[in-house]
C-alpha cells in the first residue's frame, strides 16, 4: 500500500477518533473546565452514595457523615504530610507520561491502547541499560531514560507502520503487542537477564548513578515528577507551537484535507505512534529508575491502561493530562489512609475513577440530546431562548 492510498479512517483502517469530542465537543476553555469539574463532582457523589449504602448495610449502623470522613482521610493520606505528597507525586508521574502518550495519539486520530506494552518495553530497556551502563551521574541516568524512550518508541513504531502502510487496525495490533511485551519480557527477566543472586526472578539492580535522585529527604519523592512536567511542556510545544504539531492535529481532524494540503498522513501516523510509544517508555523508565530499581518477572502494573482514562479526563491536552493525573494520583495515594480510617475498601476509588470517565465520555451525547430537545420544544417560527428579537 502506498502512502497516497493509506487508510484515513473508518472500518479496519482507522479508529475515527474525533479530537473535538475528546475536548468536550469543541467548546471554549471555560466550558471544558466546567464540564470536567462537573464530571469529577458527579464521580465523587457516586462514590459517596456507595459509601452511604455500605454504611446502611453494615452491622455498625448507618453513618450519614461517613463519606465526608472517608474523603477527609483520603486527602489527609495523600496531601497531609510531605511523605504523603511524595507518594502522591510518585503515583502521578507515570500517569502523566502514559496520559501524554495516549493524548498525543488521540490528536492524530489514533487510539493508542498499547501504552501498557510500550511502558513495559521502556521499563525493561531502562532496567537493563541502567544495570550495565558505566557512566557517571547524571549521564547514566539520562542515557537510561533515553534508551527507555527508544524502547517504547520502537514498540510504538510497529502499530504505526502497520496502520499507515498496511491498514492494520491500531487497536487490534496494540492489544496483541501488549500481551507479547508482558509475557516476552517476563520470560527474559526470568532467564537471559535474570540476576543470579536474587531471591526471585528479576533483572539486576540499576547502578546508583542511573537512579532518579530523591528530591525531599525523608520521603520517596524522586525527580521523575520533573521529567513528567518537562515532557508535558515539550508535548504542548510540539502540538501547538510547531509545524509538526499542526500536521498531527490536521491529520487527526481530517486526513483527506491534510493530504490535499501537502501533509503525508502515513508518515505522520508512524511518527505519532513512535513518539507516543516513547512517552510511555519514559513512564516505565521512571518507575524502574525511581521506584523498583529492577525489572521483576511477572511485573504487574496498569499505568498504561490508566493513561487512557487520564487522557480522556484531560481532554487530550497536555496540561489537562497533568491535572487529571494529579487527581488520580491523589485518589490512589490516599486510598490506603481512607481504608485504615474507615474500613472502606480501596476498590471504591476505582469505582469513582470509572464514574468520572463515564460522565466525561457521556457529555457530548448528553449535550447533543439536550440541544435536540430544546429545538423540539421551541415552537416553529419562534426565536430560540436567548436570541435577539
Amino acid at each position: 500500500m502506498t502512502e497516497s492510498s493509506a487508510p484515513t479512517g473508518g472500518g479496519m483502517g482507522g479508529m475515527s477518533v474525533n479530537p473535538a469530542a475528546l475536548l468536550g465537543g469543541g467548546g471554549g476553555l471555560r466550558q471544558r473546565l466546567v464540564s470536567t469539574a462537573v464530571a469529577v463532582v458527579l464521580g465523587l457523589l457516586v462514590g459517596a452514595a456507595l459509601i452511604l449504602l455500605s454504611s446502611a448495610l453494615s452491622k455498625e449502623g448507618f453513618d450519614p457523615w461517613l463519606p465526608i470522613t472517608a474523603y477527609a482521610a483520603l486527602l489527609e493520606g495523600s496531601l497531609g504530610s510531605m511523605r504523603g505528597i511524595g507518594n502522591t507525586l510518585n503515583a502521578t508521574t507515570p500517569l502523566i507520561l502514559t496520559g501524554l502518550s495516549v493524548a498525543f495519539a488521540f490528536r492524530a486520530g489514533l487510539f493508542n491502547i498499547g501504552a501498557q506494552g510500550q511502558f513495559f518495553v521502556g521499563a525493561f530497556t531502562a532496567a537493563v541499560v541502567g544495570a550495565n551502563v558505566d557512566l557517571p551521574f547524571p549521564l547514566a541516568l539520562l542515557f537510561s531514560l533515553f534508551m527507555g524512550f527508544l524502547g517504547g518508541a520502537a514498540w510504538g513504531f510497529i502499530p504505526g507502520a502497520l496502520k499507515a502502510w498496511r491498514g492494520a487496525h491500531e487497536v487490534v495490533v496494540t492489544i496483541m503487542l501488549n500481551s507479547i511485551a508482558a509475557l516476552g519480557l517476563n520470560l527474559l527477566a526470568s532467564t537471559v537477564f535474570k540476576d543470579p543472586g536474587a531471591s526471585f526472578p528479576r533483572t539486576p539492580d540499576v547502578h546508583p548513578e542511573a537512579m532518579l535522585p530523591i528530591l525531599v529527604e525523608g520521603t520517596k519523592m524522586h525527580a521523575g515528577i520533573i521529567v513528567a512536567l518537562v515532557a508535558a511542556v515539550v508535548v504542548w510545544f510540539i502540538l501547538f507551537k510547531s509545524t509538526f504539531g499542526f500536521e498531527v492535529r490536521t491529520t487527526g481532524a481530517n486526513p483527506n484535507a491534510a493530504r490535499y494540503a501537502g501533509i503525508r498522513p502515513a508518515l505522520i501516523l508512524v511518527l505519532t505512534m513512535s513518539i507516543a510509544g516513547g512517552l510511555a517508555g519514559i513512564a516505565g523508565s521512571v518507575e524502574i529508575l525511581g521506584i523498583t530499581k529492577n525489572y521483576p518477572a511477572e511485573y504487574n502494573t496498569t499505568y498504561g491502561f490508566d493513561g487512557i482514562a487520564v487522557a480522556l479526563l484531560g481532554r487530550a491536552h497536555p496540561f489537562g493530562v497533568v491535572g487529571a493525573a494529579l487527581l488520580f494520583g491523589i485518589l490512589r495515594s490516599g486510598a490506603g489512609g481512607m481504608q485504615r480510617a474507615t474500613d472502606i475498601p480501596i476498590d471504591i476509588i476505582f469505582i469513582v475513577q470509572g464514574a468520572i470517565i463515564l460522565f466525561v465520555a457521556a457529555e457530548p451525547f448528553l449535550t447533543k440530546a439536550f440541544r435536540a430537545r430544546r429545538r423540539r420544544a421551541t415552537p416553529r417560527g419562534a426565536a430560540p431562548a436567548g436570541s435577539a428579537a
